[in-house]
């Protein structure tokens, strides 16, 4: 009884999956596309404004003592990001994945 109950289960997930895969395969995404580049030309509007990454690149690395820096983004939880652990086991400074602070250590430097 287990073993027909099984079958049918694995039957129905194979067919749900077919559908799902032949829907996926002919959906269109032209409008995706126009939404992305509409949000991106935003930024680029007004030229006398700096872009996010032009304002991140201004903030020098910041001298760490440790081996092991933890970022979050700002010292308000509520603004900031995930904490992530970096290793600054390297020279070049080593950029935080969410805001783009780099670090260094101190005594490379």
């Amino acid at each position: 009884m287990a073993s027909s109950l099984l079958r049918s289960l694995v039957s129905r997930s194979r067919s749900r999956s077919s559908n799902v895969g032949a829907a996926l395969s002919t959906r269109n995404y032209s409008l995706v596309t126009n939404q992305i580049s509409n949000h991106t030309a935003k930024w680029m509007q007004d030229t006398s404004k700096k872009s996010p990454m032009e304002l991140i690149n201004e903030i020098p690395p910041i001298k760490v003592e440790g081996r092991i820096v933890s970022c979050e983004g700002d010292t308000d939880p509520a603004l900031g990001h995930p904490i992530e652990f970096i290793c600054l086991d390297l020279k070049e400074p080593a950029v935080c994945k969410y805001c783009g602070l780099r670090y260094v250590q101190a005594h490379h430097h």
